[in-house]
């Protein structure tokens, strides 16, 4: 490994990083590095630093003076593994085991065995998608009619949930964000080590980590933010002593507290020493020392805060208890009397009634929790599946959200809850009279995570437009208006976007002669209803003023037959379509979404059902744990006609995760909408602008619109929605601007028109968000399209719009005379009515 020896830092260096320590100050990395190296009185000053604070989010956490732990087995599904770490004994080579993995049986038998001795957790402890290097895998999850090693995991959680009652706890290594939507119903908390974020170690040849694609920190990270966006209570931390520099080892305690502070998931954070293991690549190196590891875990409780829970595995430490404990950890983390530690099999797991004894020496009492901490146990929502809260409730204490010890695990049904509706359900008419109860739903100075790390990631460039570059784009939208999208013609695209005064109008002509071309001078129209059936959501999306808590006083859910009974409604007065799209329901079952479409269509067959974001598909696919696809074809079996290509927003994930805490990113969206496409499933398009975003990324969102029209044409239009700013938490906040400016506006339309050229060929504009005489100057400026009727309108309404939730035929007539045009009534396939 190449040596990477750092300065040493003086001792009037770590002195007065202990002295901002000690009052409280911020750390930057150099301090924090300093205060690693930190020995005899200095060592003891910042354990007594890091003690303190911990003591503080104890009592603030209400149990002070407690050491917690969990009573566990552990779970090797397999020990087969695609990544090449060269300090690891646990993954091994398939002519060395019985079996690729465990079998179902097997896994019950330990798990069994488990409760009967009181533990509580399963921990599941496997190799990354060993299918993708050992054919044995491969081989055995075919012949059990598994896809994947994630496949199998999720089936022997939920085995082990329903016959034994222990709580799964999933280390299967790097999750995309689809997989841990999968995987989140089917166990209360999951876990990855982050272990370092020195990317050498894995890029260099002779790095611990060299070989292991799964080892990549920027990967690794990834899993970390991906996980709080799903809402996962989380395990990370830290493997100390693997070739890292002292300011690496602190860059990824700056890593962990970002990603917790922007999400609020990390359940718990784990400093590991490591410890050489004979028959791998680093037997030779020295074992991580023990003060070395106090110091870090010190460091790590300064840096994390009184709220942070703390881990140091007791069976690594030397009997060194007092040690650790007086560094400021505050849990003993997973400890079985029954399975081995299978990761370091040479070092057995104290028993606990000696672990007790030594916790409580140091002046701490020893106290069991759940696999899954106490503050997400009493939280529940969003962090606990329906599925699993009778699991989890029957274990945990409901005062303090720790186990009760004396509780066994009995096996219980996964099984959906009881439905409920009721709530708020007159809000599609009610919002337009009395309103909304209050501008923000009741949890939101917690639910969207931290603002200032939010605010941290904005950039909003000016858009920079030069006289030549704004001349040259006017010229080829009018000869070609698509090649703007092509990359040699960025300069000017993004001109045009900046275009003003006389440019703006030269703009928006040019972006009308084009839609004559293109589809004449009829503007059409849609006799539609929206029935939004539910707006309880805890994604925690921070532009939607529409997601409410269900508690929260203006929360609902409308029944089957209640959706049933507004569609017969909508039919009965001229309708041809209902729209429908509901906030993410944890407590709306799997087979909800097909038994609305069913009914729809048994109560009205001629109702062209044009249903579901693709962010409601994605999580409903991984809910039942299927694929999109088969998902999709379920719906379309049950009478789904269209989707609304909605939850697009700005498809960059720089934006996205800005505006959305945990919506699906935007490759999940595409990968949506083509499947959908693909099955003959068309869909809308839309962008949302004008909050965070800049014409960079609006440039951006029309390629990949393109890139998938070119490849399904399955786009019917483009829907350009500007932001509603009054209610959204994000403007709330403070950090999106109030909305697109009226420039904004005409450009971003008419560039619709222009760069959508030859592939989608209907350009809506929206009354909701742009009033009556917005909307006819759009119609001015490229667009064809009023949309539809609505009949009701709730999700821009409870965002502040102010232009009313439905419009009859007479009056969306009145918009186009005014704009000087024909107009026509259209099916969403837009298609003559009656054709």
């Amino acid at each position: 490994m190449v040596d990477r020896s750092e300065p040493v830092p003086t001792e009037a260096s770590v002195r007065r990083a202990l002295g901002r320590a000690a009052t409280g100050r911020a750390l930057d990395v150099t301090e924090a590095s300093a205060l690693l190296t930190a020995r005899g009185t200095a060592l003891d000053e910042l354990l007594r630093i890091a003690g303190e604070i911990r003591d503080a989010g104890l009592r603030e956490a209400g149990r002070p003076g407690v050491v917690t732990f969990s009573k566990k087995v552990f779970i090797p599904l397999t020990r087969l593994c695609r990544d090449r770490c060269h300090y690891c004994t646990f993954a091994t080579v398939p002519h060395r085991l019985p079996a690729a993995y465990l079998e179902k049986d097997e896994v019950l038998a330990i798990a069994r065995e488990g409760a009967a001795q009181g533990c509580k957790e399963a921990l599941f402890t496997l190799g990354d998608r060993p299918e993708e290097r050992w054919p044995a895998a491969r081989r055995w999850l075919d012949e059990r009619g598994y896809d994947s090693t994630l496949d199998y995991l999720r089936a022997c959680a939920v085995a082990v949930l329903e016959e034994t009652g222990l709580l799964p706890h999933l280390n299967p290594g790097v999750l995309s964000w689809s997989e841990l939507q999968r995987l989140k119903p089917v166990a209360p908390s999951m876990g990855m080590m982050l272990e370092t974020t020195a990317t050498r170690l894995w890029s260099e040849p002779g790095g611990p980590h060299y070989g292991s694609p799964d080892k990549e920190p920027a990967v690794r990270l990834r899993v970390l933010d991906d996980a709080g966006r799903v809402g996962v209570p989380f395990t990370t931390g830290l493997l100390i002593g693997i070739g890292e520099t002292l300011a690496e080892r602190v860059d990824a305690l700056f890593a962990i507290r970002r990603a917790h502070r922007e999400y609020g998931h990390l359940q718990e954070v784990i400093v590991q020493n490591f410890r050489a293991k004979p028959d791998t690549a680093m037997r030779g190196m020295p074992d991580a020392e023990l003060h070395d590891l106090a110091a870090t875990v010190a460091v790590a409780r300064v840096l994390l805060g009184p709220k942070a829970r703390i881990q140091a595995p007791p069976n690594l430490i030397e009997g060194e208890y007092d040690l650790l404990l007086r560094a400021g950890i505050d849990d003993w983390g997973g400890v079985s009397p029954v399975t081995p530690d299978h990761v370091n099999p040479e070092r057995p797991w104290p028993h606990l009634d000696e672990l007790a004894r030594r916790t409580g020496q140091a002046g701490f009492t020893l106290r069991e929790r759940l696999t899954v901490y106490p503050e997400y146990v009493r939280a529940g929502d969003p962090w606990l599946d329906p599925r699993l809260l009778p699991h989890v409730t029957a274990l945990a204490d409901p005062e303090t959200g720790l186990a009760v010890e004396a509780a066994r695990p009995v096996g219980r049904p996964w099984q959906e809850p009881e439905e409920v509706f009721g709530g708020r359900t007159d809000l599609h008419v009610t919002i337009d009279t009395t309103g909304r109860t209050g501008d923000r739903r009741g949890d939101f100075d917690d639910v969207y995570g931290d603002w200032s790390e939010v605010a941290a990631k904005v950039t909003v460039p000016a858009a920079v437009a030069s006289d030549p570059d704004l001349r040259a784009g006017l010229r080829l939208a009018a000869e070609d208006p698509a090649a703007l999208l092509d990359p040699a013609h960025e300069a000017k695209a993004l001109a045009l976007f900046g275009a003003d005064g006389p440019a703006l109008d030269e703009l928006c002509r040019i972006a009308d002669d084009v839609r004559r071309d293109a589809v004449g001078d009829d503007v059409t129209y849609v006799v539609n209803r929206n029935i939004n059936f539910t707006n309880v959501c805890y994604v925690g999306c921070r532009f939607c003023a529409f997601a409410q808590r269900e508690s929260d006083a203006d929360a609902f859910r409308l029944s089957v037959a209640q959706v049933a009974d507004r569609a017969e409604e909508a039919w009965a007065a001229g309708a041809t379509e209902v729209c429908l799209q509901g906030g993410i329901d944890p407590k709306l079952p799997v087979t909800g979404y097909a038994d609305i479409v069913r009914a729809i269509k048994t109560r009205v067959p001629g109702m062209h059902v044009h249903a579901f974001s693709p962010m409601e598909i994605v999580t409903a696919a991984a809910k039942a744990g299927v694929p999109v696809r088969e998902w999709l074809l379920q719906l379309r079996e049950a009478g789904l006609d269209t989707i609304p290509g909605t939850a697009a927003e700005i498809l960059d994930d720089d934006v996205r995760w800005v505006l959305t805490k945990g919506k699906l990113p935007a490759a999940a969206w595409v990968e949506v909408v083509g499947t959908a496409h693909e099955l003959g499933i068309r869909s809308s398009s839309t962008m949302m602008y004008g909050h965070v975003d800049h014409p960079g990324q609006w440039l951006a969102h029309f390629r990949v619109l393109a890139g998938l029209q070119d490849r399904t044409g399955g786009f019917t239009e483009f829907v350009a929605l500007p932001f509603v700013h009054t209610n959204a938490p994000i403007y709330l906040a403070g950090i999106a601007r109030p909305g697109p400016t009226w420039r904004e506006n005409r450009v971003v339309h008419a560039m619709a028109r222009l760069l959508l050229h030859g592939r989608i060929a209907n350009i809506q504009c929206s009354w909701v968000k742009l009033g009556d005489a917005g909307t006819v100057e759009m119609l001015q400026g490229g667009c064809n399209d009023l949309g539809g009727t609505l009949m009701e309108e709730t999700i821009s309404r409870m965002a502040g719009s102010g232009n009313g939730s439905a419009r009859t035929e007479e009056q969306l007539r009145g918009i186009a005379a005014a704009a000087g045009r024909p107009v026509r009534k259209r099916t969403t396939a837009y298609g003559h009515v009656g054709a």
